[in-house]
């Protein structure tokens, strides 16, 4: 009985030595996620010489630059994009296989955030409704707020939905976007029934408005900084609503209504709403203030709006990034007082780059062009030529054609001789690289790394089972204005990850990483576990 009861306070003492010791994992007080859409990694370099000390430059000398960082699916747009650097997954695992897709199941069209249950949340309710519902696997957004039961808080700010929600994940506690008709930040149902005050307050100050007021003009007005650009008013340029010629200076006041706001976001002014938006988010929610690691996730989307008009080679994108430069020393100088120097962590990335104006390479000798056949018509014509039945292809998109399976089985027709015949035919046209029956990859000879991205992005519910690959300089579009993405090519899918404060050492690695691997990179950092369908790996800092 004396050794039972002698062992009650050994217990109870070594209880108490446990109980003392510390037990809460060291991590920084504010996670900020940076997107820049439409980013080509080059852009770090190529504007380096007009960039100012506080900005990309300030990331780049004090943080961990990973120069060859690639994406590894197909195709590269901006829903996979942020949805991959979130997740650390791959369109075939997390389910966003684009923008738009067509439901293999049901036949409908979907938007990646699509949500029929829900409702906008701006003061009115909106024609669609968004949440991240879509997203299939978790974010590493998601896992901060597990890993630490709900206590710390997200949230996601960009002037596209998309930008906004997919990085959030479905744990947030907000995501907000701008209202095209309004030109204010709105949400859904999906977060909360009402919006807090600070926004309600915040949209109250009509930043679009003013911005819109202020017209969009060059940063030097001597023209003499613009040295990696065209002059101002060339062919590969497309014009605002209104305008008479693609040239600044660009004023906006004139249009009403949605063509106002849709114009402005092509400026560099949606990216300092963004900022001004982000910064109102951070002080009426108290990001970085609490006991908890908070998360801010920013997309700054007008860099890709600015790029599908004008092209890489305008003055109006090499504005917009030093626009933008200038924006990111305010964010950084913003987070050194509000949070605390060395108190937070950046990371900087892409959700994809963009190619050349096709028609610019061809007036300068470099072989590239447009796919902007109608083959889903010609396709078709085809194999009713063959088989004596319309319509077998239902939709061409995002390089994809989806097959129409009804049509095949009601015509009791060979499945496999249909599929062989479509391929046959998209491989007499020139453009294709590569025509590829996504069931059957082992029949077609596609090199590393496009047959990995390739089946990294086929999701058989949402993605068209057969897909083209053009030739390098090539993109699927119809206006010989401005550029577009989506391919493999390192214009596309070579993008930026640039790493700063918090854990994080100065340096940079010129092996090649993943966009695959921000995630799995973020989750070893915070000591927290890696979203569900990540397969990426945490990358190795060195100085």
């Amino acid at each position: 009985m004396k050794r039972y009861f002698l062992a009650i306070p050994a217990f109870f003492i070594a209880f108490q030595t446990i109980a003392k010791q510390p037990t809460k994992v060291t991590r920084p007080k504010l996670v900020v996620g940076i997107v820049i859409d439409q980013m080509r990694w080059d852009y770090l370099y190529r504007f380096n010489d007009q960039y100012g000390k506080g900005g990309f430059k300030r990331l780049m000398k004090d943080g961990f630059n990973c120069q060859n960082t690639m994406i590894n699916y197909l195709p590269s747009y901006t829903a996979p994009g942020h949805s991959c650097i979130y997740t650390g997954s791959v369109p075939s695992i997390h389910g966003i296989a684009a923008n738009d897709w067509y439901d293999n199941f049901t036949g409908k069209k979907m938007y990646c955030t699509d949500d029929t249950v829900r409702e906008i949340n701006n003061g009115i309710v909106g024609d669609t409704s968004m949440s991240p519902r879509n997203l299939l696997t978790t974010t590493i957004t998601d896992e901060l707020r597990l890993a630490t039961n709900f206590r710390s808080k997200v949230y996601g700010i960009s002037i596209k939905d998309r930008g906004a929600i997919l990085p959030a994940g479905h744990l947030a506690n907000g995501a907000y976007w701008l209202d095209d008709t309004t030109g204010s930040f709105c949400s859904s149902t999906y977060y909360k029934n009402t919006n807090p005050t600070w926004l309600q307050a915040f949209n109250k100050r009509k930043v679009a408005d003013s911005l819109i007021k202020l017209t969009w003009t060059l940063l030097d007005p001597t023209n003499k900084i613009y040295t990696q650009s065209l002059a101002d008013d060339n062919k590969y340029e497309g014009k605002f609503k209104g305008e008479g010629a693609p040239i600044f200076p660009h004023d906006l006041n004139k249009l009403r209504g949605k063509d106002r706001y849709n114009s402005f976001k092509a400026t560099a002014g949606g990216n300092y709403l963004t900022l001004q938006m982000a910064m109102a988010c951070r002080d009426g929610e108290k990001l970085g203030e609490g006991e908890e690691t908070d998360f801010l996730a920013v997309s700054f989307s007008s860099t890709d709006y600015t790029g599908h008009q004008f092209s890489p080679n305008s003055m109006e994108v090499e504005d917009a990034y030093l626009r933008l430069d200038m924006d990111l020393a305010t964010l950084l100088d913003y987070l050194d007082e509000t949070v605390g120097k060395g108190d937070y962590t950046v990371f900087l990335t892409a959700d994809h780059g963009a190619a050349h104006n096709p028609q610019f390479l061809i007036d300068n000798g470099v072989p590239a062009g447009f796919v902007d056949q109608d083959y889903k018509k010609d396709l078709n014509t085809y194999l009713d030529g063959i088989y004596g039945q319309k319509d077998i292809i239902k939709h061409f998109t995002n390089y994809q054609f989806y097959v129409n399976e009804a049509a095949i089985k009601s015509a009791n027709l060979d499945r496999g001789k249909v599929r062989e015949s479509i391929v046959t035919y998209l491989n007499t046209k020139p453009e294709f690289q590569y025509v590829v029956d996504m069931e059957n990859m082992n029949r077609t000879a596609v090199p590393e790394p496009i047959r990995t991205m390739l089946v990294n992005g086929y999701y058989r519910g949402r993605s068209g089972s057969i897909e083209v690959v053009p030739n390098p300089g090539w993109f699927e579009g119809h206006s010989k204005t401005g550029t577009t993405h989506g391919t493999w090519n390192p214009y596309d899918a070579h993008i930026p990850l640039l790493w700063y404060g918090w854990g994080i050492p100065k340096g940079e690695t010129n092996t090649v990483v993943n966009m695959t691997d921000i995630s799995a990179t973020l989750a070893a950092l915070l000591h927290i576990q890696m979203p569900n369908g990540c397969i990426g790996k945490p990358i190795l800092m060195a100085k």
